[in-house]
C-alpha cells in the first residue's frame, strides 16, 4: 500500500494532467491561459505540474478559458476529495482547538456504526474533562496552537453525547498500553479508567483491551477510526489521513479484525483495567 501523502499526490497530478489535457484540447498556450484567466504564466506551469494546488476558482476559470465550463464541478469535487485525503494537523488546529472538535460533530451524528483502534490515548468520546484537558493541554503547547483548551474541552464532551443518544453503535479496541499512560496526574488517569469501567456497560459499546501479554498475531497501528465502513480517519503525528477507497477502508477493516481477535472482553477487560488502577494508586 503506498502511503496516504503520496496516493493524495498522485490525485493531485491527476487532475492537473487533466487540466493540462483541456488546455490541450482548446488549443491554447500556457500564456494564452494565462491572459484569459488574468494570472501569470508561471501559474498556469505550476499548476499543469502539481507544484500548486489549484483553487475552486481556478478550476472554473480554466475550465472556462478552455471553452469546458461544463467540466468544472467534476474537477472540483475531486480536488477537494484530494485536499482532504491528507491534512496537517496544524492547518486544522491553526485557529485552536475548539473548531475542530465542533467540525466532527456532523459526522459523528450522521455515523451508525464505529470502529476504533487506539493504541496512545483513550478514544475521544470516552475521555473524561479532566483527562481531555490534560491531553489537550499537551497538544496546544507542542503544535503552539491559541489557548482554546477549556471552550474545546467542552466541544469534545458535547461530541460525545452520540455515545448515550441516538442509534450509534462502538466497536472499540485499546492497547493495554493506553490504560498505563499517565495523562495528566494520579487523580485523573484514575477517574478516567473508571469512567471506562462505567461507558463498558452501555449496550451501545463493545470495548476490548489487548493484553501485553497477547500474542501478538498483529503489530500496533497507528490510532484509526472507521466510521460506517465507509471511510477511515488515520491519526499521525503530522496529520489526519482520510480515506474513502472502498479497498483502502476495507483494509483498516481487516487490521480490526485481526486485533479484535487478540482482545480481551467482558470480565477479563474489566480485570485489566482494575489492574492499571490498583497499579496507579499503589505507585
Amino acid at each position: 500500500m503506498s502511503s496516504p501523502s503520496s496516493r493524495a499526490q498522485e490525485a493531485r497530478e491527476a487532475i492537473a494532467a487533466r487540466l493540462r489535457e483541456l488546455r490541450l484540447d482548446a488549443d491554447i498556450t500556457a500564456r494564452v491561459l494565462a491572459v484569459r484567466c488574468g494570472w501569470s504564466e508561471s501559474k498556469s506551469s505550476r499548476i499543469e505540474h502539481a507544484k500548486t494546488p489549484p483553487s475552486d476558482a481556478d478550476i472554473r476559470a480554466w475550465c472556462a478559458a478552455c471553452g469546458r465550463p461544463e467540466q468544472s464541478e467534476d474537477l472540483v469535487a475531486a480536488n477537494r476529495q484530494a485536499d482532504s485525503m491528507f491534512v496537517q494537523w496544524k492547518r486544522l488546529q491553526r485557529t485552536g482547538l475548539r473548531r475542530l472538535q465542533e467540525s466532527g460533530v456532523p459526522l459523528y451524528e450522521q455515523t451508525r456504526q464505529f470502529h476504533v483502534y487506539c493504541s496512545n490515548v483513550v478514544p475521544g468520546f470516552f475521555q473524561t474533562p479532566g483527562y481531555a484537558t490534560a491531553l489537550l493541554t499537551s497538544i496546544a503547547r507542542f503544535r503552539g496552537t491559541p489557548d482554546d483548551v477549556a471552550d474545546a474541552v467542552t466541544a469534545r464532551m458535547n461530541r460525545s453525547h452520540v455515545v448515550r443518544d441516538g442509534d450509534h453503535r462502538f466497536a472499540v479496541l485499546i492497547e493495554e498500553s493506553v490504560l498505563r499512560y499517565l495523562i495528566g496526574n494520579t487523580e485523573v488517569m484514575a477517574a478516567q479508567l473508571g469512567h471506562l469501567l462505567a461507558v463498558m456497560a452501555l449496550p451501545s459499546v463493545s470495548l476490548g483491551v489487548i493484553p501485553f501479554s497477547a500474542s501478538r498475531t498483529a503489530w500496533p497501528l497507528e490510532t484509526f477510526t472507521v466510521f460506517d465502513s465507509q471511510r477511515v480517519h488515520v491519526e499521525t503525528l503530522s496529520a489526519v489521513i482520510r480515506e474513502t477507497e472502498p479497498s483502502e477502508v476495507g483494509l483498516y477493516l481487516k487490521a480490526f479484525t485481526n486485533l479484535q481477535g487478540m482482545a480481551a472482553y467482558g470480565s477479563a477487560a474489566r480485570s485489566i483495567i482494575m489492574a492499571a488502577i490498583t497499579a496507579l494508586l499503589e505507585d
